[in-house]
């Protein structure tokens, strides 16, 4: 069953006098439970897409349902419907900068606010903040404030303030980003944790092919479009795939694909360096 739902979507960003087309039609889907990496160089509409599934963006045309809702098109100029509203709940969007997702001084005021604001009884929030926080790894830092953390720290906190609101579709917007390698290793072990946890599925926009190794699938978008849709080792070692979208194969899959060409093959594709390894060793 599918939690996302998007077919022939079209946006343009419109400023002043000039637009700049976004989506172009874009159709793909995301199923319950699913870890999927919308994967693409920078320009490719990735970003767009993800900011349409909880209705920061309303899409030109086309047809979208996230979590059982329908998200009209065409509508950016009025009120939004209670579909729409709906899906800001159900949809928990982790964005780039953490610092422009912080509400308060206090991390447990912070990772409650949802919480808080939707009237949930004084127990019930002290639960889910600390379940929240275990999830990722900071449990103990309910009483610090979030702007003397870390990088990594500070987007595990943001991270928990929207597992707090139990949305059924977690989405990561380039949330590594601005992370430096050691904060950019804790998210991506704290968004492993959570695969496939509780039928949550799991959308990961981001650039960096290695990231998108971990998904269980791979969504390709090359200039507002979904090119391609596969396993990890399936996108990555079709090399022309790759480079209409503007992008390399991971350096492991490309000394696969460069020992293949030169007649020596590997029992599989690698996708990690410890994957490589392995592989290289059953050579001997």
């Amino acid at each position: 069953m599918n939690v996302v739902e998007a077919e022939n979507l079209t946006f343009t960003y419109r400023v002043e006098d000039r637009e700049r087309p976004a989506l172009r039609g874009a159709s793909l889907a995301v199923g319950r439970g699913e870890f999927a990496a919308i994967l693409g160089a920078n320009g490719s509409g990735k970003s767009t897409f993800a900011r349409h599934l909880n209705a920061l963006l309303i899409p030109d045309s086309g047809r979208l349902s996230v979590a059982g809702l329908n998200l009209p098109a065409g509508n950016a100029a009025g009120p939004l419907t209670g579909d729409q509203i709906e899906a800001r709940r159900r949809v928990g969007l982790v964005f780039q900068n953490p610092d422009t997702q912080f509400v308060s001084s206090i991390i447990y005021e912070d990772v409650a606010f949802a919480l808080t604001n939707r009237g949930c009884a004084e127990e019930v929030a002290r639960k889910r903040v600390r379940e929240s926080l275990a999830a990722v790894g900071m449990s103990g830092y309910e009483e610090r404030s979030p702007y003397a953390l870390s990088g990594g720290q500070k987007q595990r906190i943001a991270l928990a303030g929207v597992l707090a609101a139990d949305p059924e579709v977690l989405v990561f917007d380039e949330a590594t980003s601005m992370l430096d390698p050691e904060g950019r290793r804790e998210i991506l072990d704290a968004l492993v944790s959570l695969k496939n946890r509780e039928g949550r599925a799991l959308v990961m926009v981001t650039h960096q092919v290695d990231e998108a190794a971990l998904a269980d699938r791979v969504i390709l978008m090359d200039r507002g479009e979904a090119i391609a849709s596969g396993s990890p080792r399936e996108i990555f070692q079709d090399r022309a795939l790759l480079a209409r979208a503007r992008l390399e194969p991971p350096v492991p899959v490309k000394l696969y694909l460069d020992l293949r060409e030169a007649g020596i093959e590997l029992s599989r594709c690698p996708l990690t360096v410890a994957e490589f390894a392995e592989e290289a060793c059953r050579l001997r």
